[in-house]
């Protein structure tokens, strides 16, 4: 007979070990460890009693009954894939103070018979944020509740199109013997509204505060439980927003939207080219390029900033905002071998106005002029568009839906387009380049 074994479990977030310790070793909590006896016996004498699974013939379901139901802000029914897909679990993560809660509180006002559902903030505070967004709630409902239980009890004799939990670490289940916000509460919380949704058809939206890097458990534990992943991403120097999906059971994870944060809350942007297109741009600045990135269907006209000062001391510095450094010191070494420009003793500084981060390889041959646009001191034409992969042999390689993007271009009234050599045609003059030499020949 085998004998009793002896683990200690973590009650904050689940993890065991086989001896005791003052601090878990996965979520970093002191004296959470409690003993637990498990006994090989009982498990061994357990005999399976569960009714078989009952078995669905898919050829009987409509699918009609998924049509997607829009939430009538369209830079979100784009993130989505469309729309919001009825029975959906959805996760909206971001920083703290980043505007989740005003956001879903836009959203639920939009949508008839809805619940929004808060353990942050009291009734008082959530209707002095309505009256300030301007938001009727004629059709919306609010619960001031933190117990999951009572919260799904609610959901299912109300039967509402959309449920906001603001936010998941705010609530807590009687099942898990843990504190409120731990791995293990957000887990069963999470669990428990994913079944209510899935059985009665129910859109669930719940947000989540995660840290700058993300690494905090909480959101970051729920991504495979939830249907969509969706995170609020701000620059610090910036007013607007960035929606942006990592995850996305029923559409694309290539969308983004973007949001303006005002004292009426977010308001869409239509253009978004214009946040990141200065008007400096038209001034003809040596070490400056125009180029035209893909964030899902919605081309972006960004513009990218060079530095190139001569090294006084120590190793050349290279440094990079909104491009990945790997990619910008491929580049360089590409110039320097394959175009014969002598970068060795050049700090190389590169900026995408506006502080957007991409890492689309479109963008390499922008970077390129603009780095020898300012190496030679001289400037590249403002109504010049530039296209184009860079490889390491020096070649230009072309990109993926080159005619949208200079339609776009077209729109927004640049006339000429320095791309690689393809059989694409348009109403732009076209400048077609082989290698890097050509681009150095046709900028000087």
């Amino acid at each position: 007979m085998k004998k009793n074994t002896i683990i200690f479990s973590c009650s904050n977030c689940g993890a065991q070990s086989p001896k005791w310790s003052g601090r878990c070793l996965e979520c970093g909590n002191w004296g959470t460890y409690h003993e637990e006896v498990i006994d090989p016996n009982e498990e061994k004498n357990k005999t399976p009693n569960s009714k078989p699974a009952d078995m669905i013939d898919l050829n009987s379901i409509n699918s009609g009954d998924c049509k997607r139901v829009s939430t009538n802000i369209d830079e979100f029914d784009r993130v989505l894939g469309g729309g919001i897909v009825p029975g959906s679990l959805i996760l909206i993560g971001g920083e703290p103070g980043i505007g989740k809660s005003t956001l879903m509180l836009q959203l639920a006002g939009t949508i008839p018979s809805s619940i929004y559902i808060s353990g942050e903030e009291s009734p008082q505070q959530v209707k002095s944020r309505m009256e300030r967004l301007g938001i009727s709630g004629r059709t919306l409902k609010f619960i001031s509740e933190t117990n999951v239980e009572k919260i799904t009890s609610a959901i299912i004799n109300a039967k509402p199109a959309l449920v906001i939990v603001d936010s998941i670490q705010t609530v807590y289940s009687n099942d898990a013997p843990s504190e409120t916000g731990s791995v293990a509460q957000i887990r069963a919380c999470t669990v428990k509204l994913l079944q209510a949704a899935k059985e009665n058809n129910i859109t669930i939206i719940i947000t989540g505060h995660i840290t700058k890097d993300g690494a905090i458990a909480g959101p970051k534990t729920l991504e495979h439980l939830v249907d969509t992943v969706i995170y609020l991403e701000q620059n610090k120097n910036q007013d607007y927003r960035i929606l942006r999906t990592a995850k996305n059971r029923f559409g694309s994870t290539d969308e983004v939207g973007l949001f303006e944060m005002t004292g009426a809350g977010f308001t869409e942007i239509k253009n978004p080219t214009g946040i990141f297109l200065e008007k400096a741009a038209a001034l003809e600045i040596p070490g400056t390029a125009i180029c035209c990135i893909m964030e899902g269907t919605r081309p972006f006209l960004i513009e990218v900033q060079a530095l190139v000062t001569k090294t006084f001391f120590g190793y050349p510095q290279r440094k990079s905002s909104g491009i990945d450094l790997n990619r910008l010191q491929i580049l360089i070494a590409v110039l320097t071998r394959r175009a014969n420009v002598n970068l060795s003793n050049q700090d190389i500084h590169i900026n995408v106005v506006g502080g957007l981060k991409t890492d689309e390889t479109a963008l390499d041959l922008a970077v390129c002029a603009a780095i020898i646009s300012c190496f030679i001191n001289k400037s590249i034409a403002k109504n010049t568009i530039i296209l184009g992969e860079v490889g390491l042999g020096g070649e230009i390689r072309s990109v993926n839906k080159l005619d949208r993007r200079l339609q776009e271009a077209k729109k927004l009234g640049f006339s000429a387009a320095l791309i690689p050599d393809t059989n694409t045609k348009s109403d732009l003059e076209l400048i077609k380049l082989k290698n890097v030499i050509e681009l150095i020949n046709f900028l000087k």
